[in-house]
């Protein structure tokens, strides 16, 4: 694996328990600050907190970011492959990429949280069901782009959330170009090994693919294990319970351009 990739610093922007005012000026913070991404998430409910608390859907959400915001890439962390047809998330990222002049990341998973399969009507299945169905959706994705017109602004970079070994790393090696894993730095760095060897099995050149992962502490305690480990997207996760601060998000802002200095 690669490890002369610049370090990039995400924002997951939780769309939960705030007005989306809140959540518009801290777009634009975020951007203003220097982030290089802002995520939200793909779910019709918050994932803590009040369980009826306020919450925006994701798609629609991504629309006004690209409007709202000019310098930074914007996706969801991840999608739920099961809530949309892959012609239509695939028409739908197209167009958010357009509007966005070739800013969306496609991040993209098999889901998980059952309330929202229960309440809006979706079979919710088994947990190898919902990922042979992500198999099946990532190549109709790729080749509804090739026949959309006009067709995307750029090669949309697909980021795969999830660790799992078997299924999950291999999708990711195949049609990745983004991993976004959970753990800690061990964890992360033995997933790293298992997706490498899935890119020697398939033909595909490791480094090709960017190694992520969610932050929850101080850069000096979390930044240089993750490191070591191979990640180079490392992003904070922040919703709107108490309001939103970015005081992490800039601490890790100026953590990556020290490391982009050495």
């Amino acid at each position: 694996m690669s490890t002369d990739r610049p370090v990039r610093i995400g924002l997951q922007l939780q769309p939960q328990h705030a007005d989306y005012a809140d959540i518009r000026r801290t777009v634009a913070a975020a951007e203003e600050a220097g982030a290089d991404i802002v995520f939200n998430w793909d779910h019709f409910f918050p994932l803590y907190g009040e369980p009826d608390g306020k919450h925006f859907e994701c798609w629609t959400m991504l629309g006004a970011w690209a409007e709202a915001t000019s310098r930074v890439e914007i996706g969801a962390l991840v999608t739920c492959n099961s809530y949309r047809n892959p012609e239509l998330l695939a028409d739908m990222a197209r167009t958010v990429d357009h509007i966005s002049d070739g800013r969306l990341i496609l991040g993209i998973g098999s889901g998980w949280f059952q309330r929202d399969y229960d309440e809006y009507g979706y079979e919710f299945g088994t947990a190898g069901g919902r990922l042979n169905d992500l198999a099946a959706a990532l190549p109709r994705i790729r080749d509804r782009w090739g026949k959309l017109n006009p067709a995307p602004t750029r090669d949309i970079p697909i980021l795969i959330g999830g660790g799992g070994e078997k299924k999950t790393l291999r999708y990711t090696a195949e049609h990745a170009s983004i991993w976004h894993g959970f753990g800690d730095a061990e964890t992360v760095a033995h997933k790293c090994g298992v997706l490498d060897g899935h890119c020697r099995d398939l033909g595909r050149d490791p480094s090709e693919i960017e190694r992520s992962a969610g932050v929850r502490d101080a850069p000096e305690k979390d930044g240089p294990a993750l490191y070591e480990a191979g990640v180079r997207l490392f992003t904070v996760g922040q919703d709107g319970q108490d309001g939103y601060d970015l005081a992490l998000l800039r601490d890790w802002i100026a953590w990556r351009d020290e490391q982009n200095r050495r």
